[in-house]
């Protein structure tokens, strides 16, 4: 895997042809199709060159959650590149491993990580234990709103084994005992599902060991969910705001462009005071889970408590500024508002993430 500075003269090129090509793909229908995200090589972003990705880092991956968070596109990356590929390379190296990261580099497989639905305790816990013996074993768990699972063609359930110890589950949908029941939510740009295990059968080979400390790798996991929503909702607000200043600079009343008026020159200030803020969170976070940072837990609370009220606050005065086309659903404005209000409470809402820091200081 490649050093942390090692991709840092592309960083500028990736975010330039990310935000160009989801620009194309929110204006053909809303939806970055999982096939042109893979030509795109930014489904094998953190797969191993040898596997046929790029070796690179989350510091790459993050570049592209931002830019989907400005487009507000649909996709599949975030359960895929994101949690799919973390969650392979968490593991030890094998054969099926191994194809399903070749499979997700190519664009070929999509993924579902089935992890704790528990975002407020923001617990590493899974609601998913394998019963019975070597040959005839079972997993029995449930999981609600699981990310980019309507759709994956493998689910990776993580659970506890007999020895309570913590193991990855690879399994289809269509496996016998599982069901994948899609969950509507307000964010339409967005796909969850209730993920539920009923003795259901668990071939041995499908059973994959965790490498070094499971405990930590489940953390880590959790930590790079929370940063990648933060990514997400940093670049929705720069996109808010980006285009709340070119329509106050446009929309004249009195016989003057709005953005004249010093109450509105206020307004973009303050939302742009905290966007700076958040950018700033949200770099050090991506930073500290890039290179697993002892602080790195600190660092993703920080940065997804923060970004979770600023972009609905930023949203949510666009649309106020936009006067009353901003409230129309041809204005657009309201597909940013529900994903900042989605990306708020996923993985832990602000609220939650305050707690945990009390208790990190």
């Amino acid at each position: 895997m490649a050093g942390i500075g090692d991709f840092d003269d592309i960083h500028d090129e990736l975010r330039s042809v990310a935000e160009d090509l989801l620009r194309k793909a929110r204006l053909d229908g809303g939806v970055a199709a999982w096939s042109l995200l893979g030509q795109a090589g930014w489904t094998g972003l953190e797969v191993a060159d040898d596997l046929g990705g790029a070796g690179a880092t989350f510091r790459e991956t993050a570049i592209v959650c931002t830019a989907l968070g400005r487009a507000a596109v649909g996709s599949d990356y975030l359960g895929s590149a994101v949690l799919g590929v973390a969650s392979l390379n968490a593991v030890r190296p094998g054969a099926q491993r191994d194809g399903l990261l070749s499979g997700l580099a190519a664009a070929q497989h999509r993924v579902a990580v089935v992890l704790s639905d528990d975002h407020e305790s923001l617990s590493a816990a899974t609601g998913f234990a394998i019963t019975g013996q070597p040959g005839s074993r079972h997993v029995n768990g449930r999981a609600d709103f699981v990310v980019d699972a309507c759709g994956a063609d493998r689910l990776l359930l993580v659970a506890r084994d007999a020895d309570d110890a913590l193991v990855m589950v690879a399994m289809t949908p269509e496996s016998t005992g599982l069901t994948v029941v899609g969950r509507p939510v307000l964010d339409e740009t967005r796909r969850f599902a209730t993920v539920v295990a009923c003795d259901a059968p668990v071939p041995e080979a499908a059973v994959w060991q965790f490498t070094g400390d499971a405990e930590a790798q489940l953390a880590a996991l959790q930590d790079r969910a929370c940063v990648a929503v933060a990514c997400d909702s940093l670049g929705l607000s720069e996109a808010m705001l980006a285009a709340t200043v070119d329509y106050v600079a446009v929309r004249h009343q009195f016989g003057r462009p709005i953005g004249s008026f010093q109450a509105v020159k206020h307004a973009c200030a303050d939302m742009a005071v905290r966007i700076a803020v958040a950018r700033r969170l949200v770099t050090a976070a991506v930073d500290a889970v890039s290179v697993a940072e002892p602080g790195a837990r600190r660092a993703a609370s920080m940065a997804k408590a923060y970004t979770g009220d600023t972009a609905v606050e930023v949203v949510g005065k666009a649309m106020q500024l936009h006067g009353g086309i901003g409230y129309t659903w041809e204005s657009g404005v309201h597909v940013y508002l529900k994903r900042a209000t989605l990306n708020r409470a996923l993985f832990g809402s602000p609220a939650a993430h305050r707690r945990r820091l009390a208790g990190l200081f």
